[in-house]
């Protein structure tokens, strides 16, 4: 193993260390266990609450007025991209996105055009002062600025290294995902997508992982899944509720890559480069540990710039910002339409019925159309669940909103805004498949405790 000076060594320890603290280690709080970055972000956004809906809304108007702009431009042959162009520089479906997202926070906040649009538990809900996008842009400020902790200084190489022997045959992923994993399932799903997002752009994820990583780990934080275990009246359930949660999210990250639509994604990466099957092996000499601090301290050597550091933190944020603001906004606001407005979701539930009745669960018709509305937000489920008089019922509600993990108005809206190779269809296939495979395993446990 090569010798590092000891300011090597500190530059590995030090930022990574800090980096797990603010991202992976859950603090007791007065609202119960959170990461430090959610801690921060909350604490802002209490600042800064009766103005966030408007910046949020500025920036929405910039996505779309700079898409319009760049969308004529054309990267000349042999040219670098800029920054600016790939912020900016995006298909004609996704500057239309970008638009529709902007009109529709000009509607909110000035509640303008049909009620439909702006009402408190569609747009409203999306933006208002305590709404989710106002959160979005104080947890996107803190986490895209200081997740190069994890990302620069050795602390993904290390792991990576470390845990390719399991995540790799087991979730057909490299070790360094264990990061990823690790940092939406203690953190929030949306550091999750930030994080994997990044990563992909840097060519360190084929497509393939990047879209297992997206749509299997992006699981929302403890934090909320104890409100959601709260609200249908179960609390006292917590430790089998969010036990059976870990055990369907562990077997469905088995299942889910092995079949359609993810196991057909490209293993190339985002520059087309096919994926290297020798680069994760350890060479002769080397035992995994040693290789993985090898591999770490080469990367904090390279890393000792402090303007690089902040540069890297603030294109994080303004990527997140510009790129996901307006879809969560357009596509969120679509499908809490759909289901405050329309009986789809119950349509679409119907086929459930017969399934829910097959597993024992008691007022399985009111229960069906609550296995899809999940697919709009995911807090809705536990919201309409509260009108269900069976316990167990209720307890698989509140499990599988949790366990389906791709909710437009959240983790959907990110992905589809984000450079992730996912499209709408993916994520409503992945979405019925979650549901399918979860219920037996959901609907077991809730025999067993009821």
């Amino acid at each position: 193993m090569k010798k590092f000076s000891t300011s090597t060594w500190l530059l590995f320890l030090i930022p990574s260390l800090l980096g797990i603290l603010l991202f992976i280690i859950p603090v007791p709080t007065e609202d119960g266990w959170m990461v430090t970055i959610a801690l921060l972000a909350n604490l802002v956004a209490g600042f800064i609450e009766p103005i966030a809906p408007w910046i949020m809304l500025v920036i929405m108007l910039i996505a779309a007025i700079g898409s319009l702009v760049f969308i004529t431009r054309r990267v000349k042959e042999g040219h670098k991209v800029s920054f600016f162009d790939r912020l900016f520089n995006v298909n004609l479906f996704w500057t239309i996105v970008r638009i529709i997202g902007a009109v529709f926070a000009i509607m909110v906040l000035f509640q303008v055009g049909p009620e439909a649009v702006w009402s408190e538990n569609t747009g409203g809900l999306l933006l208002s002062s305590t709404g989710l996008l106002s959160f979005l842009f104080t947890i996107f400020l803190f986490a895209g600025l200081f997740l190069p902790l994890l990302m620069n200084f050795g602390l993904l190489e290390f792991f990576g290294t470390m845990m390719v022997k399991i995540m790799r045959p087991v979730f057909r992923l490299p070790g360094r995902s264990s990061i990823d994993a690790l940092a939406s399932w203690v953190g929030d799903g949306t550091i999750g997508v930030l994080l994997t997002n990044t990563q992909y752009i840097q060519n360190k994820y084929t497509q393939r992982e990047a879209a297992i990583i997206g749509t299997t780990f992006s699981v929302v934080s403890i934090t909320f899944a104890i409100v959601v275990i709260q609200e249908v009246g179960l609390g006292q359930y917590f430790l089998p509720y969010y036990g059976t949660v870990i055990l369907a999210g562990v077997i469905l990250a088995l299942i889910m890559p092995r079949i359609y639509p993810l196991a057909q994604k490209s293993t190339n990466f985002m520059n087309g480069d096919p994926q290297d099957s020798q680069s994760e092996e350890v060479p002769e000499g080397y035992s995994v540990t040693s290789h993985g601090i090898e591999n770490a301290l080469t990367k904090a050597s390279e890393s000792k710039s402090v303007s690089k550091f902040f540069k890297d933190g603030f294109k994080n944020v303004l990527d997140m910002w510009i790129g996901v603001a307006p879809v969560v906004m357009a596509f969120g606001t679509v499908a809490l339409m759909l289901a405050e407005f329309t009986p789809i979701f119950s349509i679409l539930g119907t086929p459930f019925e017969p399934y829910l009745n097959l597993l024992g669960i008691p007022e399985a018709e009111e229960a069906a159309q609550l296995m899809v509305v999940g697919f709009a937000d995911m807090f809705l489920p536990a919201i309409l669940a509260t009108g269900i008089e069976s316990e167990l019922t209720r307890f698989v509600v509140a499990t599988m909103s949790v366990t389906q993990l791709i909710y437009m108005s959240e983790v959907g809206g990110l992905l589809l805004g984000s450079k992730i190779p996912v499209n709408i269809w993916d994520l409503i296939v992945i979405f019925v498949l979650r549901t399918v495979i979860a219920l037996p395993i959901v609907a077991g446990v809730a025999h067993l405790l009821f």
